[in-house]
């Protein structure tokens, strides 16, 4: 049996502390912390006001959000001169920051079909804007009355909702938009895939229920549904 008492034997001499000669500890040392300059400093905010609106709203104050980054509110006045230039930066860093160039080209790659182009556009699409400060920021805007929702949807029309229904009126073989101009009742109908899409968003960040299936499977789902309906519902839209 091993012994694991610290009680020396009788025949064993006590150890002293003369006996083994003590060395000094090692202080490692210490690295003076990194300053950081004005546009760090700048970046380091920006990135925790989207961490602190997309958990509280835009009712949270800057006191609050100065008191999170252990600065002083006059220091984050020094930066964000104001709570809306704070604001128009979270819109920069989430919203235009995130854009996905893909999301546009491939929407005019006529080599592959449109249902196809779509949902390939949709499974990348929804990596960006189905992350939780993108769909709460999103939300917590239009209770708010803030301009982000505007701002970002006139971007989402010009650049992905018109090109859908230009090419899902070259795709289905209908008049052109030289011929026709595209129609309010168009861009509904494309809206109605952005819509299905983020709600799956809704339900895990607002709701508290996620999606349990193959989510780019369902992405999937919703192309095929949406292209089956306007094959039928977009000549009727034109009067065609």
């Amino acid at each position: 049996m091993v012994n694991l008492s610290l009680t020396p034997k009788k025949n064993e001499p006590k150890s002293t502390s003369s006996s083994i000669p003590k060395s000094k500890p090692v202080i490692p040392a210490l690295k003076p912390a990194k300053r950081l300059s004005g546009a760090e400093r700048e970046q380091l905010i920006a990135q925790e006001a989207v961490k602190y609106f997309a958990e509280v709203g835009f009712g949270g104050d800057t006191r609050e959000l100065a008191q999170r980054l252990g600065v002083t509110q006059s220091l984050l006045y020094k930066y964000f001169p104001n709570k809306e230039a704070l604001i128009n930066r979270v819109f920069e860093e989430v919203y235009l920051g995130r854009w996905n160039p893909f999301w546009e080209t491939v929407i005019n790659d006529r080599s592959i079909s449109l249902q196809e182009r779509l949902t390939r556009l949709y499974i990348e699409y929804a990596k960006a804007a189905l992350t939780r400060d993108w769909v709460r920021i999103f939300m917590f805007s239009g209770l708010r009355g803030e301009d982000i929702n505007r701002k970002y949807l006139d971007i989402l029309k010009t650049k992905i909702l018109e090109p859908i229904a230009i090419e899902l009126r070259h795709e289905l073989g209908l008049p052109s938009i030289s011929e026709m101009p595209l129609k309010t009742a168009e861009i509904e109908m494309v809206w109605s895939i952005n819509a299905r899409v983020f709600y799956f968003g809704q339900r895990q960040w607002i709701f508290n229920v996620p999606v349990e299936d193959n989510l780019d499977d369902l992405i999937r789902q919703t192309i095929a549904h949406f292209m089956a309906g306007a094959v039928k519902v977009l000549p009727e839209i034109l009067g065609v």
